[in-house]
């Protein structure tokens, strides 16, 4: 899913003011910072029927292990890799999809411009996006699909300390198209054509960000858009908005996500209506790893071409108390065939969430919660497909452990 790295200004987290257990434990100072360790990680207890009947289980949900630093006034990098996610090098990249990150960054003289390469998180706008997802209970629509850890490179120019802008490039995919798409991949047109989807010379996604700070930290912006080579002759567009409020004991932000894919990326539209056109399918028992979410190879055989999806998310998080906090969470995302006025918006999912969470230790990074998301289906009478509700109750914790 999205995963992003969280915060990619301050490296996955707010650590100010939060003691290691290095400095705990041991009684050791910490005299510079070129080596930091974190674990991210998040379990809880939680009840759902978002498979069918009501059915309760026990959930790592992250479990992430973190290594930054700054060698010099110029150098930094940062390593980040899943503890309960494949280690199986992909066939382009030669990366495990567990790996999230790892980069070096060099800052130039004059401290206005910075290169960084490696294995990179895309640079997308949006604040959503941007949270370690850690702290997220539920991604919209938009963001549970996406894939965007990938080898690339990209430089940032600061003309003064609160506006940056950022141009990035980064492979599409981890692997070749088969290997994402599944065994002999082939577009579908609203015409009726198929054709094979076939590599392309250059399967690079091109990004520009904008991050903007006014007021002193008050407002916040976080821009971008950019294309992705898809396949040979297929791209997809996408633009990501973000906004954000930040006063003393209340943040709240809106983002605005859209996406235009000359082929479904996310298999959505075709997983939920390929059937109408072609027939039903038979999954084997072959899987394909695409992005957070496993298909089956033989289902996705076919993909729709001309899909759109456009998602609108906005969350607040307000200091009631002394260590108490309520968080809300909205999100409304619409998706569909661009080129059929039958099925153009003919999904659309109503999510909403909201969870008490309590800071024990001041000096950690560390909460209890219990929260609660509701998640609404809607499909038109085109479609056929019948509208459905889940929902998901859980009582956790989530722990950003600063090692040393």
């Amino acid at each position: 899913g999205m995963q992003a790295q969280g915060n990619n200004s301050g490296l996955g987290g707010n650590d100010e003011g939060v003691e290691s257990l290095a400095e705990r434990v041991l009684g050791l100072e910490k005299k510079n910072d070129m080596f930091n360790v974190y674990f991210n990680y998040t379990a809880s207890a939680r009840t759902d029927d978002e498979a069918g009947p009501w059915q309760s289980s026990f959930k790592a949900k992250e479990l992430r292990f973190e290594i930054t630093g700054r060698l010099t006034d110029r150098i930094s990098y940062r390593f980040r890799h899943r503890l309960n996610k494949t280690n199986a090098a992909q066939s382009v990249d030669n990366f495990a999809k567990a790996t999230d990150m790892m980069f070096v960054s060099y800052r130039l003289p004059g401290d206005k411009v910075e290169l960084t390469g490696g294995k990179v998180c895309q640079m997308w706008g949006g604040f959503e996006y941007d949270e370690n997802p850690m702290y997220i209970y539920q991604y919209s629509d938009f963001g549970e699909y996406m894939d965007i850890f990938f080898g690339g490179a990209h430089v940032s120019y600061k003309p003064v300390p609160t506006q940056e802008f950022i141009a990035q490039v980064t492979h599409t995919d981890n692997g070749t198209t088969d290997d994402y798409y599944g065994c002999r991949p082939v577009a579908v047109h609203e015409t009726g054509e198929t054709r094979a989807l076939e590599q392309s010379k250059a399967p690079f996604t091109y990004i520009f960000n904008w991050n903007g700070d006014f007021g002193k930290g008050l407002v916040q912006t976080r821009w971008s858009a950019g294309i992705q080579q898809q396949a040979k002759g297929y791209t997809s567009k996408v633009v990501m908005l973000g906004q954000q409020l930040t006063l003393p004991r209340l943040q709240w932000y809106f983002d605005y996500m859209e996406r235009w894919d000359d082929v479904d990326r996310y298999g959505i539209v075709t997983s939920e209506l390929m059937d109408r056109f072609f027939g039903d399918y038979t999954p084997t028992t072959e899987f394909i790893d695409h992005g957070s979410v496993e298909f089956a190879g033989n289902e996705f055989c076919h993909y729709f071409t001309d899909t759109h999806m456009r998602s609108f998310v906005t969350k607040a998080r307000w200091e009631f108390a002394p260590k108490w906090k309520l968080m809300l969470k909205g999100m409304y995302d619409v998706t569909g065939l661009r080129k059929q006025t039958d099925y153009k918006n003919y999904r659309k999912v109503l999510s909403y969430l909201a969870s008490l969470e309590y800071y024990p230790v001041c000096s950690q990074d560390f909460r209890v919660y219990l929260a609660y998301r509701g998640r609404h289906y809607a499909y038109n009478k085109a479609s056929a497909l019948n509208n459905r509700n889940t929902n998901r109750i859980e009582l956790g914790f989530m722990y950003r452990i600063k090692c040393f």
